[in-house]
């Protein structure tokens, strides 16, 4: 379990250069900057009192209680050890059992620390939508608003099972029985959404759509799906929170449905565009793991091939809606996330098998409608949630420190705007390779 929240951890930076390559290069360190930053705002919080909101004990069926693990207080101890009896003859004294709080079978502060790697990327994953011309110091206070106030009650609503880390969890979870393994809904439906009302809010980049924005750096892009697949298996794979039969089926169905979702996202292009792209290749990649998380414990192989596919093609095609809808969701946070993890989240009500670990039987496996209006339930709730307070947040940042870079700031370019630096430093290449260096033959 350390190895897979080491591995979500690594998820993070994968994503800050999957973003940065996507940007132009007057952006790159900005796009960096809000996902590291997300890093160091959720992990303040989430040990203060963003733990407790999402696993303490439910308070009126909307969140856990926020003063129940503050600072995690009761669970940061050593090992567990058995009571020890007197033994006046060996000159041993009775000591007390020492019990460390339990999460399952681990300690409960290895459970603090992988839910917390969930917390940090859902939080980056927003930043995507609202490339080159969000304020920094807007982006830090909408971060820490938006974990508050809408990650931490989502989060417990779908992944606090009664009697884990609290007596009383979340409703989706233990009232309506939604499955959503690694977080299909508090995760990608939930930042997709609020990706959606942020740059709604924010509006459009200076130029967009008429100026090309095209992705600076593709080795960056590709470098950054490489390390999201990668690090996604302590995602999916480590949500078992055990190592065996669970890890063993999500590990393999999450690696099948994104290999097809990229398969398939290549195909849509080729046939739309006459060209299949790198960039392409690693929408594919994201779009498939998103679409799996949440259906990885509840498919066979041959339903991670359907839905990684249908999600492959239906990702893909969703990218394009920004431009007939007119929103600038800048990397597509929308149609990957939103669009991902919305499919996903109800193609578990068509493809569950009840061989799968979770043992529910789907539309297709004679299950009837019964888990599909139960997965509806639980995405169209969290969507609805999120959109609705992200958009409530992004206005009182507005009317109050604002939101966006003044005009000349994104024009000139975030970077030197915001962070005083630049990712590329042109001026010395040019000096030192060719321009400093005088040429015998060459006048000047």
């Amino acid at each position: 379990m350390l190895a897979s929240a080491a591995l979500v951890l690594l998820m993070t930076p994968g994503l800050a250069f999957f973003y940065g390559g996507m940007v132009r290069a007057k952006g790159v360190l900005n796009m960096l900057m809000m996902s590291i930053s997300a890093m160091g705002i959720v992990t303040v919080l989430w040990v203060l009192y963003g733990y407790s909101m999402a696993f303490g004990n439910d308070v009126g069926n909307f969140v856990g209680n926020p003063m129940q693990y503050w600072g995690l207080k009761g669970l940061v101890g050593g090992n567990a050890a058995a009571a020890v009896a007197a033994d006046p003859s060996a000159g041993v004294d009775a000591t007390a059992a020492i019990d460390i709080p339990l999460a399952g079978t681990i300690p409960q502060t290895v459970f603090v620390v992988f839910q917390l790697m969930f917390a940090i990327i859902t939080v980056a994953l927003v930043s995507g939508a609202v490339a080159d011309r969000l304020k920094f110091g807007s982006w830090i206070a909408f971060a820490a608003l938006w974990a508050t106030f809408v990650y931490f009650p989502v989060a417990h609503w779908v992944f606090a099972f009664d009697g884990f880390t609290g007596e009383y969890g979340g409703w989706i979870a233990n009232k309506l029985k939604a499955i959503d393994f690694a977080g299909g809904t508090a995760v990608h439906i939930n930042s997709g959404v609020a990706g959606l009302a942020l740059c709604l809010v924010l509006g459009k980049r200076k130029g967009w759509p008429g100026t090309p924005m095209r992705p600076h750096n593709l080795p960056f892009v590709m470098l950054g799906a490489g390390l999201l697949w990668f690090g996604w298996y302590g995602f999916n794979a480590g949500s078992a929170v055990s190592s065996g039969g669970t890890a063993g089926t999500t590990f393999l169905t999450t690696t099948v449905a994104t290999a097809a979702a990229m398969l398939a996202w290549l195909l849509t292009e080729k046939i739309r565009d006459g060209h299949a792209t790198t960039l392409g290749a690693a929408s594919g990649i994201v779009a498939g793991l998103v679409v799996i998380t949440p259906s990885c414990s509840s498919v066979n192989v041959l339903g991670a091939l359907a839905i990684g596919a249908i999600g492959g093609v239906l990702c893909a095609l969703a990218v394009g809606l920004k431009f007939k809808l007119g929103f600038d969701d800048a990397l597509d946070v929308v149609g990957v996330h939103m669009i991902g993890g919305l499919t996903g989240t109800l193609l578990i009500g068509l493809f569950a098998t009840p061989q799968a670990p979770a043992a529910v039987a789907g539309l297709f496996y004679g299950g009837g409608f019964d888990q599909l209006w139960r997965q509806a339930v639980g995405a169209f709730a969290v969507m609805a949630y999120s959109f609705i307070v992200t958009t409530i947040l992004a206005f009182i940042l507005k009317f109050t420190i604002g939101l966006r870079l003044d005009e000349e700031a994104e024009v000139n370019g975030i970077d030197e705007a915001e962070h005083a630096e630049t990712g590329y430093d042109f001026a010395t290449v040019g000096s030192s390779s060719v321009l400093g260096h005088h040429h015998p033959g060459v006048e000047g």
